[in-house]
């Protein structure tokens, strides 16, 4: 009983900050063609700035999705720290409140990464398959 709590819990975390990075982040900068973040990666000094900003922005959109439901999870959660760490890059010089719901999400990601995805996911399922 135990065990099936933790599993519902870290389940909860994954699909919760999946699907926040996805469209309360992610989506909202597709929307608007990366415009803001493609300024933003300009202003930090980084070639390419369209392109890293659409990297971003996909990793955020996509990336979150894939963590979201399980499937190439790992992958997915190990693009989403990087892009956590450049928007910590990113808020260096900010208050602590503002770098906050970065680091979070920087946190939550790595450990995923490091963890996988856990039994109620797809990537599971998928394994027991083969």
């Amino acid at each position: 009983m135990q065990e099936q709590r933790a599993v519902m819990g870290w389940t909860l975390v994954r699909v919760a900050f999946g699907v926040l990075l996805s469209l309360g982040h992610g989506l909202p900068k597709a929307l608007s063609g990366a415009k803001n973040l493609t300024a933003n990666v300009a202003d930090m000094g980084l070639p390419f700035p369209a392109y890293f900003a659409w990297c971003a922005t996909l990793t955020e959109l996509v990336g979150g999705l894939l963590i979201a439901v399980g499937v190439l999870t790992r992958p997915a959660a190990a693009f989403a720290s990087f892009t956590m760490l450049v928007a910590l890059y990113d808020h260096r010089v900010d208050p602590f409140a503002k770098a906050e719901k970065a680091l979070l999400f920087f946190a939550v990601f790595v450990a995923i990464t490091l963890a996988g995805a856990g039994p109620w996911s797809l990537d599971a399922r998928l394994r027991r398959r083969a």
